[in-house]
């Protein structure tokens, strides 16, 4: 499985840290530089990985923690909750539920939530902005689907409204320190042992136009992209969505049909086959990572894999996947 893989990745000119689970069983398989100028491979102990848009799921399954805590109590709320509770000077609130928040459904538009603005945003600021930038541009009508990490920096701060605490603890508390990760960090958590890689595309020769994420572009995005980790680690939290650890399968399975969802998205992830197949992709505006999973819903069989080199759009990553997943349990999975 390892040459094969490898094999795979040199062939598309692509370079990354993967997991490939097979028959319940994750095994670590990487390729390349992490670090090209450093010479620090992908893989390597010290490097964790941006997981841009993957971290949407762990923000939303907060808020479903969070509705399970409060549900017998005066703060009792649910996905068909309006957003004005919270979020009162927010433009249309009045007709936007947490669900269409969570499921991208809000009719929220705002601009160039990755451009890096070269700020370095406290939790408060960042979601300030980004209710100051919906404000600034006429909605949609709720129940239009349209992907924005606006709707998941505001989710960050219903989260904190509603614990008490920043998404800084609660994401500590309630995924870090449940699951007993070890290398799972908001970016300005993590340490000075540990490192995030460069990004790098392949034009004629490897390691080409190296881009990196900021601390700036970083602190934008709580929430929806500022969470850094392994394929490894990110394993360990797909498999929690659904053991007990962070939810139940009952959860799990509210998260990922909420009413509110317009496709197979809801909850931070894509269901396909008859909810038999989990997936979702990442990256970052002005990088080159391509962050994808695809992993069957019982978590026995998948990839989840972190690239840190790519070649081509976000198809072309996920065609490269998509042929290791064919390798790991044919006729199984899908191609997008």
């Amino acid at each position: 499985m390892r040459s094969y893989i490898r094999n795979v990745l040199a062939q598309n000119n692509s370079r990354g840290s993967t997991v490939i689970i097979k028959n319940g069983k994750p095994q670590q398989i990487s390729y390349g530089w992490a670090w090209y100028g450093k010479r620090i491979g992908n893989g390597n102990d010290s490097v964790v990985y941006p997981t841009a848009s993957l971290q949407k799921v762990v923000t939303a399954a907060m808020v479903v923690q969070l509705m399970n805590e409060k549900w017998h109590t005066s703060e009792r709320f649910s996905q068909n909750t309006k957003i004005s509770r919270w979020y009162p000077e927010l433009k249309n609130a009045n007709n936007i539920t947490l669900g269409q928040l969570i499921n991208h459904t809000s009719g929220i538009n705002a601009v160039n939530t990755e451009a890096d603005r070269r700020i370095n945003y406290s939790e408060d600021d960042a979601v300030k902005w980004a209710i100051d930038n919906a404000n600034a541009i006429d909605p949609s009508t709720p129940g239009t689907y349209f992907y924005n990490n606006t709707n998941y920096i505001l989710l960050a701060g219903i989260i904190k409204k509603i614990s008490g605490q920043s998404y800084e603890t609660n994401f500590n508390n309630r995924i870090v320190n449940k699951l007993g990760l070890a290398n799972t960090y908001l970016y300005q958590n993590i340490p000075s042992w540990k490192t995030d890689p460069i990004s790098y595309t392949w034009n004629i020769k490897n390691y080409q136009d190296p881009e990196y994420i900021t601390k700036t572009q970083a602190s934008q995005l709580v929430g929806a992209a500022n969470m850094f980790t392994t394929p490894m680690d990110y394993y360990k939290i797909q498999v929690g969505l659904s053991n007990g650890a962070i939810l139940n399968k009952s959860d799990f399975h509210y998260l990922t049909h909420l009413k509110s969802r317009a496709n197979n998205y809801s909850g931070g992830i894509y269901l396909d086959n008859n909810d038999t197949i989990k997936s979702a992709y990442g990256n970052l505006g002005g990088t080159h990572f391509g962050i994808w999973f695809q992993m069957t819903t019982d978590n026995r069989n998948g990839l989840i894999m972190f690239l840190n080199q790519t070649a081509g759009d976000e198809n072309a990553q996920k065609q490269v996947g998509y042929q290791i997943l064919n390798h790991i349990k044919p006729y199984t999975f899908i191609a997008g």
